[in-house]
């Protein structure tokens, strides 16, 4: 009796050590924040990078003081509902998106999560106003649309005989209709004949570029959302080899030997969405956040591209240049 009695003890005491640390690790990983990162591109994007050193910059390190739960679409935005509900599921305590896309998948996923955004234009679908968004979203937003009428003019300075113009853009970002609707006003101040091209995935950009070739063209303007931030390689391979001078909203179409871009830098976007994050895990409320505008935009020339084109760039237009690639 006194065997068995003395064989209990030794395993409530064995059990008992086991017990106790992993009972403390189970506490400490519920008090560590869980971030919830739905991304429409793939893991390797240099944006994603900008969001985590926005992290670290705050003191927050995955792994060790928070959990970056992480969902990539890669480019196949039709799976953004599916990821959004798998974050969801994983009751992260805010959720990190970028784009309109993200966003509507985000917020059919959940009326509970925190959300921040980082997107072209998503205040009509966010918030009841910029100073107080209210509800469970808030974010930064480039405000595209406002710089269709500027983004023609420079395509115009670049091509003075410019007079019919392509409008790429994708209808699934709900965005895109209204911020069309900018640029036509903007070209009919500037005596443009403009045109939509729409383009719902990669081999939709193929045939509208073909379309854009038939219909005589003389230059793009391609309206930003998560496709084709994508698909800026490809945006700008096919605007050279179809002779199409071609403005974009990010930086990174030009990088890639696109012609020109103007608009925001969405890598320093990324970056102050972290800010955002941090301020919810410590427990802000999101609606009191309010949204934040870009205060400057980018202007950058890929000068090598111009040659190839034909093209002389204005030297009103370089000295504006906050980048010139040669």
């Amino acid at each position: 009796m006194r065997k068995h009695a003395q064989l209990l003890v030794g395993l409530i005491f064995a059990f008992g050590i086991v017990w106790v640390p992993l009972t403390a690790n189970a506490q400490q990983s519920e008090k560590t924040p869980r971030i919830g990162l739905l991304g429409s591109y793939s893991p390797t994007s240099p944006l994603y990078n900008d969001f985590r050193q926005g992290l670290r910059e705050l003191g927050y390190i995955e792994g060790k003081n928070i959990i970056i739960e992480a969902r990539y679409a890669q480019g196949n935005l039709d799976r953004l509902p599916e990821l959004a509900r798998e974050l969801a599921g994983l009751n992260v305590n805010v959720m990190f998106v970028g784009g309109d896309q993200a966003l509507r998948a985000a917020k059919e996923a959940t009326n509970t999560i925190p959300i921040v955004v980082s997107a072209c234009d998503p205040l009509n679908s966010l918030v009841a106003s910029i100073a107080r968004p209210g509800g469970k979203a808030t974010g930064l937003t480039c405000i595209s649309s406002d710089l269709a009428s500027k983004r023609l003019q420079m395509l115009k300075e670049l091509v003075p005989a410019l007079s019919r113009v392509a409008v790429l853009y994708n209808p699934e970002d709900r965005n895109k209709p209204l911020e069309y609707a900018e640029v036509q006003e903007a070209a009919r101040s500037l005596n443009l004949i403009v045109h939509a091209f729409e383009a719902r995935s990669a081999s939709g950009i193929d045939e509208a570029f073909a379309a854009m070739v038939d219909d005589h063209r003389q230059g793009v303007l391609i309206l930003s959302d998560a496709l084709m931030v994508f698909n800026e390689k490809k945006l700008a391979e096919l605007a050279l080899q179809n002779r199409l001078p071609a403005i974009f909203g990010f930086r990174e179409f030009a990088d890639m030997g696109g012609l020109v871009s103007y608009g925001a830098n969405l890598g320093k976007q990324y970056r102050r969405a972290a800010w955002y994050v941090a301020k919810i895990v410590t427990g802000t409320d999101p609606g009191d956040l309010p949204i934040e505008q870009p205060t400057r935009f980018e202007l950058v020339i890929n000068l090598k591209t111009a040659k190839a084109l034909g093209l002389t760039v204005p030297q009103s237009m370089l000295l504006l240049a906050d980048e010139i690639i040669e």
